[in-house]
């Protein structure tokens, strides 16, 4: 390939490489129906020519509301083929402020949707002024005016290209690697969302960086169960696998939200992926399935896959260094084991699965090592939009659990204190990184992108270290530190991570202190655990006698991290939690507690809850059974 190419470039080249193998996956009926190269390319000119009949501009914006599906995709390809540049929007946002801002601030003129978004759309339509066409996937018979079924575009396509050909080509073959592809904006923890503005080369020189660490196969298929409006599902989904002649599949969508994450497991049993993208929350969902179909089988089968699961990861270690003659023993049990058990639990995941490609970037080594055992590692990797989003990544061929993988190649990559001084290997500081990769800026933000990108260096605003010149460990925020009261600082995120993990009792932990005497914990309690072990030792939970209970059970976890417990010595006991916030309801997009990326947004929650973090740092507040831990499981 050239340097320094466009997506159109890049398209054009993998379709002829490719042309007859199958690149889209759709369940259509009971059907998964097949789309080759070839046709994906022929189907996004049409509607690539149907844009340009309809009058869209080179450089125009066009906002993107739908669910994940093969006009997605295609759909966006049409929009690079106009020159136009796409603005993917959430289907998660469910605010109508949340997507007028955004489709206002890009400057949309188009916005293209699926008929279970359009009335979101219809609504907010008359506060976004600059549209002047909505684009509907579906076919419906209420079709407003100034709305259009994208099968009529398709036909306009036709037509434009059958008069105007050159004119398409002229128009394609002008876009340039530095002209916009996509404005991405972030997951809106903020009043007003930054818009990251992508070029066509900053993704197709992250998928040459992503090429450097992850592999795969023309054979090789991948169910996509992310929302197709990040990056990270077009570089490591899209664009790497058509780079390999691979294919790609996307979970049917239903009329909701809930309706697609029930067609998860469906999916997966029909289309057998090889591959799958996940995030923590998605892989914790699997887990605890399995976890529940084990334990619904008897205390026997139970007892035996602990013991198989146990001795896997014993043997794996953290995955590069497995094996050992010490631990020579284990391996002709692990294979029994594989064949009587975990063949079974990876059968429930089509039976084909080779890996997960994980994001995020808070490292569970626990998790990672419950997907090695099972046979299916999930290869943790790091990245943000702002970089394309791949920084770094775990892989078949390199890989440690525990850390965010081998850096991508070619970038640069330093850690820096925070006086700017470059840090030595095994020291932690800012990630910072430099490359092609990184985005071309904040769209109409000049001031947070110069305070972003220094000097060409991008600023994470994460935090990690380098093992050695390639080995990649991010342990949390750069700014989301706890603070003392004598300055010593301290990254929160791996106790809270291992609370949540370790306990089947707490299923939210966020830690705080800013300079304050303590380091306090606002909790969100499993409730129905709780109220199952109250039972179980002849408690009506229903009762304040139990709630008291319940509440020294969430304390009893906290404590095993303390001198003595089951957890003594993960942690500094200086920086565990002195008093516990117990809160009355789990952190959730519906009440603005996570953000669209599955994270918990800290400023929202400490915001919500203030009264009872001051409560906290009182004598009463800080035992655990007081008034408003009561409340809360009330």
């Amino acid at each position: 390939m050239t340097e320094r190419t466009t997506i159109i470039d890049f398209v054009e080249k993998y379709v002829a490489e490719f042309s007859d193998n199958t690149f889209l996956w759709e369940k259509v009926g009971d059907v998964w129906e097949p789309t080759t190269y070839s046709e994906t390319l022929r189907q996004a000119y049409r509607i690539g020519a149907g844009l340009m009949a309809l009058g869209v501009q080179k450089g125009e914006k066009v906002s993107y509301l739908s669910e994940g599906r093969n006009l997605w995709v295609i759909g966006e390809l049409g929009v690079l083929y106009a020159g136009a540049v796409n603005v993917p929007l959430s289907i998660k946002l469910e605010e109508a402020n949340d997507l007028v801002f955004r489709i206002r601030h890009s400057d949309s003129k188009y916005v293209v949707t699926s008929k279970f978004q359009l009335p979101k759309i219809r609504k907010i339509l008359p506060e976004c002024p600059l549209v002047e066409k909505v684009i509907v996937f579906d076919e419906i018979p209420d079709m407003r005016e100034n709305e259009i079924y994208i099968g009529d575009v398709m036909k306009m396509g036709d037509d434009f290209l059958d008069r105007n050909r050159e004119l398409f080509v002229q128009r394609f073959k002008s876009i340039g690697p530095y002209d916009y592809a996509n404005i991405s904006y972030t997951s809106g923890t903020t009043a007003d969302p930054k818009g990251i503005l992508l070029t066509h080369r900053n993704y197709t020189a992250n998928v040459e960086q992503a090429q450097s660490v992850i592999g795969v196969t023309p054979q090789d298929r991948m169910l996509i169960i992310l929302p197709l409006d990040h990056c990270f599902a077009h570089v490591a989904g899209f664009y790497t696998m058509m780079s390999y002649g691979a294919s790609i599949g996307t979970v049917p969508s239903g009329k909701s939200g809930k309706e697609a994450l029930r067609n998860i497991p469906s999916s997966i049993k029909e289309l057998k992926p090889t591959v799958m993208l996940s995030v923590p929350t998605l892989a914790k969902s699997f887990k605890k399935n399995i976890e529940a179909t084990i334990k619904k089988s008897g205390p026997v089968v139970e007892k035996l896959y602990n013991f198989a699961l146990d001795n896997a990861i014993k043997y794996n270690k953290e995955g590069y260094n497995k094996g050992g003659l010490a631990d020579c023993w284990r391996r002709p049990l692990m294979w029994i084991f594989d064949k009587v058990i975990f063949k079974k639990v990876r059968e429930g995941l089509g039976g084909q699965m080779r890996f997960f490609v994980g994001g995020g970037a808070l490292l569970d080594i626990d998790l990672q090592r419950y997907w090695y055992a099972v046979g299916i590692p999930m290869y943790q990797g790091y990245g943000l939009s702002e970089a394309t989003p791949i920084i770094s990544a775990n892989a078949p061929a390199r890989h440690i659990l525990g850390s965010s993988g081998k850096v991508v190649s070619p970038m640069e990559i330093k850690i820096l204190d925070a006086d700017g001084v470059e840090q030595p290997y095994g020291v932690k500081g800012e990630i910072c990184i430099k490359g092609e990769n990184v985005m071309a800026g904040y769209w109409k933000n000049p001031k947070s992108t110069a305070d972003t990108i220094v000097d060409g260096w991008l600023h994470t605003g994460d935090m990690g270290y380098m093992r050695d010149a390639e080995m990649l460990y991010v342990v949390g925020r750069f700014k989301s530190l706890l603070i003392a009261s004598d300055g010593e600082k301290y990254s929160p995120e791996s106790i809270e991570e291992s609370l949540v993990e370790n306990s089947r009792y707490i299923d939210g932990a966020l830690l705080h202190n800013s300079q304050d005497p303590y380091t306090i914990a606002l909790v969100t309690p499993n409730k129905e655990a709780l109220k199952s072990w109250a039972r179980e030792n002849g408690l009506d939970p229903e009762t304040d006698a139990a709630r008291e209970k319940m509440l020294c059970k969430i304390q009893e976890e906290v404590n095993s991290y303390r001198k003595g417990g089951r957890n003594s010595g993960a942690f500094p006991e200086r920086w565990l939690p002195a008093a516990i916030c117990v809160l009355p309801e789990p952190w959730t997009e519906q009440n603005h507690f996570l953000n669209s990326s599955m994270k918990v947004v800290r400023g929202r929650v400490e915001e919500a809850y203030k009264a009872n973090m001051e409560f906290a740092y009182t004598p009463q507040g800080k035992n655990i059974v007081n008034p408003m831990n009561m409340a809360s499981l009330a």
